[in-house]
């Protein structure tokens, strides 16, 4: 049997509108439960292995906000990306690879040490531009996962607030699958004494936290990005280039 390519793009694309109909009204209705009626909560799709034409559906209908996971791959997609998109860079990033990206996003989240920030700055100094970032915290102290240490955030912005090209916007975490409420509290409660704190050039903006499994609770415990992929655009596939 010979597949229309055509109906099969339809099909993806009302799936994704349908899945990102859900998304939204999860998202309204988490918020009005557990935030501030004037809270903002943003939806990142995550786009790692997504086909460039599924991502710009879903730009079509109201998705303003790209997280990228790779950079390899996010050069082999992001001219046929639809620019009334902003993009984050979400992935661990090597310290040689941040020259490829320090033009293109707008904000790189996954941060997690002095030598990474250094370079990000240096590169944003040679471009002429302040990079705004977002610290990654290994909440969860996982061995399979970057991030500075929970203990060790604190320390790590007050030497970053130095640097003259580089703006902390907030923290990044991905809790541990299954870890229930605590771990989220416990970013919730370590942003904002960060906030409290008032570090000289460091604004607490952004909380990113919770992903297509747990977005919802990390609502309740104060995100104001989550990030999105699986949920969205469906069970990943590996995309070439």
């Amino acid at each position: 049997m010979t597949v229309d390519p055509l109906q099969n793009n339809q099909y993806n694309f009302q799936y994704i509108l349908e899945n990102y109909k859900e998304i939204c009204y999860n998202v309204e209705n988490a918020k009005a439960k557990y935030q501030s009626e004037s809270s903002e909560v943003q939806i990142m799709a995550v786009t790692k292995t997504v086909e460039p034409e599924k991502i710009n559906f879903a730009i079509s209908q109201g998705v303003r906000l790209l997280g990228e996971n790779r950079v390899q791959e996010y050069i082999s997609k992001k001219d046929q990306y639809d620019s009334s998109a902003q993009v984050h860079f979400i992935g661990h990033l090597q310290t040689n690879k941040v020259k490829y990206i320090i033009n293109d996003v707008s904000l790189i989240q996954s941060v997690d040490s002095v030598k990474l920030a250094a370079e990000i700055n240096r590169l944003a100094q040679n471009n002429n531009k302040i990079m705004d970032v977002l610290i990654e915290v290994n909440v969860g102290n996982e061995l399979s996962k970057s991030g500075i240490g929970y203990g060790d955030c604190v320390g790590l912005i007050n030497e970053i607030s130095q640097l003259e090209n580089i703006k902390v916007k907030g923290l990044m975490a991905i809790p541990p699958i299954g870890c229930g409420e605590e771990e989220f509290e416990r970013m919730h409660e370590l942003f904002e004494k960060i906030k409290a704190d008032k570090i000289n050039g460091v604004s607490m903006d952004v909380l990113s936290m919770g992903m297509s499994g747990d977005y919802e609770l990390a609502i309740k415990h104060g995100s104001n990005l989550v990030r999105i992929g699986t949920k969205l655009f469906g069970a990943r596939k590996y995309f070439g280039g």
